[in-house]
């Protein structure tokens, strides 16, 4: 039975099925069209956070949901822009190794050492912002409206910088914590 306090639940939901129209639109070339559809995922995002967090209707499942809904939007929108040759295959290859990295490591810890705290680093809030950002150029520039050269240069290399530092934050951070914890015996 649904309740009003599952909207975010349902809105996170929503976005993750967002990823499908946003897909078939790049690969039709349709980037006007893709464009309005990933800016509606991105309002949603802030939606279900305002509602989870002003009405405390925050859950695990919820906590799961939002960021997964995120990433998989993310990382499919850079698989598709690289497969067309908008963004560099070799930037699309590090922004997955990185997620692969973390999210592999985020299970060892959890099964090994201890149930994980998500804790973004800084460093990698900022590579978010700079991978939306440049998925928005991109679609943008392949579009609507021509953006000169060097602003998706900066956003490329930008990008590059903070998968390589966030990575790496994210392997020293948790191999210290695992090494000061130690392993679990099952």
């Amino acid at each position: 039975m649904l309740r009003i306090r599952d909207l975010p639940n349902i809105i996170s939901f929503l976005r993750l099925l967002a990823v499908i129209p946003v897909v078939l639109l790049l690969l039709e070339r349709e980037f006007g069209w893709a464009l309005v559809v990933f800016a509606l995922a991105g309002v949603s995002d802030g939606l279900d956070g305002f509602l989870a967090k002003h009405y405390g209707w925050q859950s695990r499942l919820g906590g799961m949901l939002d960021p997964l809904a995120d990433k998989v939007l993310l990382v499919v929108c850079f698989l598709v822009l690289g497969t067309l040759g908008l963004i560099p295959l070799w930037l699309v290859a590090a922004v997955v190794l990185r997620d692969l990295l973390i999210v592999g490591g985020a299970l060892v810890y959890n099964y090994r050492v201890e149930e994980v705290e998500a804790a973004p680093t800084l460093v990698s809030k900022l590579n978010t912002v700079l991978q939306i950002l440049l998925v928005v150029a991109v679609i943008t520039d392949a579009g609507p409206l021509p953006l000169p050269p060097a602003w998706i240069s900066v956003l490329v290399w930008g990008c590059l910088a903070t998968v390589l530092v966030s990575g790496a934050q994210y392997v020293w951070i948790w191999s210290r914590k695992a090494a000061e914890k130690g392993w679990r015996e099952d």
